[in-house]
């Protein structure tokens, strides 16, 4: 009898391998493997095979990448800070997984442009998700509705650009320096 746990291990399994070798690159059997499941559990628990478990492995790593900006901007009482605060930790979560575990989100959005599958609308809801947790933070701080939104999507966007460049260049200045001028562009609103 197949358990829960099995169906957590190929979800997680296959989230850290989107991490590292995006969607395209990553198989059914090794997601299998990774996991320790047979190749029968993995279609067992998601019938529509790579691409159901990629959406899967996707949502989780939108709620992965969620606790993370929480825990950044929860940790600062100022939004200014709490954004360079975000930054700051991408960086070092980055560098401490050896540049290997950048956004399976940003991975497997590029892998499948162009087409409105469950794959990019699970991208971008988790894009959203994350402009969300910024947008409350900023609306928390007093700053007016349109602003806040505007501003939670630029933050977004610019760490996003910023983790890539990261992982690209195994440096963490893009992230640091995205997150001085992101609190910089924040604190000129206040």
């Amino acid at each position: 009898m197949q358990t829960s746990s099995t169906h957590d291990r190929i979800v997680v399994a296959a989230s850290r391998l989107i991490q590292r070798q995006g969607y395209v690159g990553t198989g059914i059997k090794q997601i299998a493997k990774e996991a320790d499941a047979t190749l029968g559990s993995v279609y067992h628990f998601f019938p529509g095979g790579k691409e159901a478990v990629a959406v899967a492995a996707i949502a989780h790593g939108r709620e992965e990448f969620a606790d993370l900006l929480r825990t950044a901007l929860d940790g600062e009482d100022g939004p200014a800070e709490a954004v360079d605060a975000c930054a700051r930790l991408l960086a070092r979560e980055l560098r401490t997984s050896g540049w290997t575990d950048g956004c399976p989100v940003t991975a497997a959005a590029l892998e499948t442009l162009g087409s409105d599958n469950p794959i990019q609308q699970a991208c971008a809801d988790a894009l959203r998700t994350w402009q969300n947790l910024v947008a409350e933070k900023l609306l928390g701080c007093g700053f007016p509705s349109p602003e806040a939104r505007d501003l939670a999507a630029t933050v977004i966007n610019t760490l996003e650009g910023a983790e890539v460049t990261a992982q690209v260049t195994r440096s963490e200045d893009p992230l640091l320096l995205a997150g001085r001028h992101l609190s910089r562009l924040i604190a000129s609103y206040a």
